[in-house]
């Protein structure tokens, strides 16, 4: 089993760098332009696209797809079926991210409607929605997390095999299970970063775009959550040094998202397998 180092992950940040992949986002009202910000600092290219007039048609031109429940409408849910079903036999990349997995029926009945058309390549949520969709009780408040990726870690072992995909707890610590057994930590990031609206839904989107040039969904997952971490201590240091808060810190996240370098990423990055 290959397991990622500094070194491979940083080889997929410069092939997104160079490949320019076409990531298109299912995703929410609330996150949809810094979500397409993120990505275009990254260096792929996003499209929104919801209509079920052409979400077949999108899907099928993409090097990844990527499903973000958190403002859901029937016609929406239609819409990512109809583009799941389309990746799914087409060999495209999906990405899941359950936002708000547990806090209503009807949520749990999209991302049950969704699973029973295909599993997707890579499923990111934080504690508490892994938990739900897992099908273990969990405590949730809205769209946030009651429980600590720690706590997870279990149910997303048994989700990966499940599922067969790569399954990412997001958190102080992210966790990241693969079906074959393999288990990832990464520790960085910071606090911060959970007050800008969207820095989770950008990490779905971020792994998207590495599972377009990575065919390795375990090794992409692991690139995008330990680029993004990195990113995100850096930037929440310079705005802290600078006085600002969390207005800065979305700007400044973009910033390094784009102009983070190879001796940073490497020095700071906190990697750990079992």
């Amino acid at each position: 089993m290959t397991l990622p180092t500094a070194d491979t992950l940083w080889a997929d940040v410069l092939a997104v760098r160079q490949q320019l992949p076409l990531v298109h986002n299912i995703t929410n009202l609330v996150v949809m332009n810094y979500t397409a910000n993120a990505l275009l600092a990254l260096g792929a290219a996003p499209v929104m696209a919801h209509a079920r007039e052409e979400v077949r048609d999108m899907a099928a031109i993409a090097q990844a797809l990527v499903l973000n429940i958190g403002t859901l409408s029937p016609d929406w849910v239609d819409a990512m079926g109809m583009a799941l079903a389309v990746a799914r036999s087409r060999g495209i990349p999906v990405v899941l991210d359950p936002v708000g997995a547990g806090a209503t029926p009807y949520r749990n009945q999209a991302i049950a409607a969704l699973l029973a058309i295909g599993s997707p390549t890579v499923l990111r949520g934080n504690g508490s929605e892994i938990l739900s969709v897992a099908g273990v009780d969990a405590a949730t408040r809205g769209v946030d997390s009651a429980a600590a990726s720690d706590d997870a870690v279990a149910a997303a072992r048994d989700l990966a095999v499940r599922l067969g995909a790569v399954v990412c707890v997001s958190g102080a610590t992210d966790h990241l299970l693969a079906p074959d057994g393999r288990h990832l930590r990464l520790s960085n990031g910071h606090p911060s970063m959970t007050r800008v609206t969207g820095v989770g839904c950008a990490a779905s989107a971020l792994i998207g775009a590495f599972c377009a040039v990575q065919p390795d969904a375990f090794a992409a997952t692991a690139a995008a959550m330990g680029y993004l971490g990195v990113v995100g201590e850096v930037a929440a240091q310079q705005v802290q040094a600078a006085g600002g808060g969390v207005g800065q810190l979305q700007i400044a996240l973009l910033d390094q998202l784009q102009l983070l370098d190879a001796a940073t990423f490497h020095t700071r990055l906190h990697l750990t397998h079992d």
